[in-house]
This record gives C-alpha cells, structure tokens and sequence, in this order.
C-alpha cells in the first residue's frame, strides 16, 4: 500500500507521488481527483506528460478563471521534464494558485532530483510508490487490499494468491477484487485455488499470448474455450494488459542481455526471451491502442459495457491488430 506523509490531505496544492509502482501512481491521482470532485463535481482535470507541459503551460493552466473553477493538474514522469518547464514549475510550488490541486508523479530517481528536492521543500503532500520487488510486500499489500474492502481472507489464501498471481499488483488487486465480489463469507485457499491455479491461469495468459503475438484466430478460439469452463473475465483482461505493457516495457528499454534487462524491467530472464520475440511488429503507436482497448474491455468486463464477452473479443482483435501495425505501415 503507498505510504502518506503526515499531511494527508488529497486537496492540498501539491501532491508528488514518488515511485515506479504504476498501480500506486496511478491510485495517487484518483484519490486526488476523487476528493476533488467530492468537494465540486465539475472539477477540471488535465492529464499531463512531458512533451504535453511545454514552458508556459502550466501558467496558462493555473491562471484564474472567470469562473474560479476548482481544477486538478496531473503531470506524469515528472522526472523527463524539460529544463525550461522545470523552472516553471519550481516557480508555481512558491506560490500555487487557489481551488487548483498540481499533482507530479516522479520516479524518485536521480533524473529530475531538483524538482523532487523543491517540492519536498515546498511542504508538498508525498504519497510513496515504491515498486514491490519482495514477496512479503506484495502478500502485504494483498492482506491491504481485502482489509480495504472490508472483507477476512486468511494468510493461506492470500499466500496463496500471490503464488497464482505472481508480482503484477494490477493482477494482484483485481484478483482481491473478483474473489470479494464472488465470494461470501471468509476468502479460504480453496477458494483461491478453485479461482487462480491450474487451467484458469494457463488458459487466460495463451489467450494474451496469442494476441500479443497477432494470431487472431488462435486468440479467439482460446478466449472463447478459456469463457466456456469458466475463466473469470476479469483473468483475461489482466492477462492481456500484462502481455501488452510487457511489450511497452522492452521496447522503450534499451538492449542489453538478458539478465541484465530482467533486473531493470523486473522481468525473469526467460520472459525478456518470450517478449523478445512476441514484440516483433510492434510500434509505439500500437501499443497505446492496444493499452486502451484493454482498458475498454476492463471497463466492459466490471460492469460498463452489456456484454462482456464481445468487449474481451473486440480487445483481442484490436491487440492483434496492433501487433501487426508495422508490417502495415
């Protein structure tokens, strides 16, 4: 679970979120704009990446309204920040405007440290989103995640959990998430163990792999056998958005062996070789529309769509679509 400071005020005019951990980043911004949008429903958020915040932007979004709107100001990988729009931002943490919450999401590295260092000083609220490398964090974080809700899972079924799962906490929460709304009662091993091992877990990654790979056909056909004996949707969503960022991670990563790509991506060696190989084809382009069709389907599969099963199948074609795009340009 990310770590608060003592100013734990959601509304305070900065939050950094400081970590490499996608899950508590992003659970960062939406306690932010939830708080936001409970004190004024029709709070403004801009969802900002470096090449997005160009020197002056942020001035020009932080100015007074006419209408003193209340706004939320997300700047992601605040780290790869020009110098010039550091500056400017270096300049606003002295004086941030009213009824606007600027919230930066740093990696915590040595990139940028400057501005991590002025907005600690600047008294700025920091959620920590440290990456959960070590399996006693994440079996933390799930006994978190039942508590959160409000539900018993003994220590059994949450190891247990981990075991099937493995370290993407994404996968992790919305695991938690399924079993809570499925299940009554205590959450026990047996209960994980008819849910997340054996077939059930097989069958959800060949439907990702399938796709990620651009075998249509073969990804339906498997999608559609994995929904016949009863895989939760929500698995294959999980599956297909581990296998699409896994495709992002080491195409943006610079080459190296193996081992040493494993370390940085936080990857096992053998599966940098898998990727290797599926990512053939792929193009930045790509994957952010396969990211936001499985981001549609998820959507789809927990309530927002009335069919779930053509939101997983419109995914898998649309990934498999993408993971041709170069081929195509």
């Amino acid at each position: 679970m990310a770590r608060k400071t003592a100013n734990d005020d959601p509304l305070a005019p900065v939050t950094l979120a400081v970590g490499q951990e996608d899950l508590l980043l992003d659970r960062a911004v939406q306690e932010v704009v939830a708080a936001a949008k409970a004190a004024d429903a029709d709070t403004d958020v801009r969802d900002l990446t470096p090449d997005q915040l160009q020197p002056g932007t942020l001035a020009e979004l932080t100015s007074p309204s006419l209408f003193a709107e209340r706004k939320v100001v997300v700047v992601r990988n605040a780290q790869d920040l020009s110098a010039d729009t550091i500056k400017d931002v270096k300049a606003y943490l002295g004086a941030p405007a009213e009824e606007i919450t600027l919230v930066l999401l740093h990696a915590g590295g040595a990139k940028g440290k400057g501005l991590l260092d002025a907005a600690r000083k600047a008294g700025a609220r920091e959620v920590a989103c440290p990456k959960m490398t070590k399996p006693a964090d994440r079996l933390a974080f799930v006994r978190g995640e039942f508590r959160t809700m409000g539900r018993s899972a003994t220590p059994e079924a949450c190891q247990a959990l981990v075991d099937a799962i493995g370290s993407d906490l994404r996968e992790l929460a919305s695991a938690a998430s399924q079993l809570v709304a499925d299940v009554e009662g205590t959450i026990d091993e047996a209960v994980v163990g008819r849910y997340y091992t054996g077939r059930a877990e097989a069958s959800s990654f060949t439907v990702a792999d399938r796709a990620v790979e651009g075998r249509a056909a073969e990804a339906l056909e498997a999608l559609r056998w994995s929904l016949a004996t009863g895989v939760a949707p929500v698995l294959i969503t999980s599956a297909l958005a581990q296998g699409v960022r896994a495709i992002g991670k080491l195409s943006s990563a610079r080459g190296g062996r193996p081992a040493d790509l494993a370390r940085e991506l936080g990857m096992p060696p053998w599966k940098i070789d898998r990727v290797r190989q599926q990512m053939r084809g792929w193009t930045p382009d790509g994957v952010s529309i396969a990211l936001r069709a499985v981001a549609e389907a998820d959507a789809g599969v927990k309530g927002g769509g009335d069919d779930p099963e053509y939101a997983l199948e419109k995914a898998v074609v649309t990934i498999a679509r993408a993971a041709r795009s170069r081929g195509r340009g």
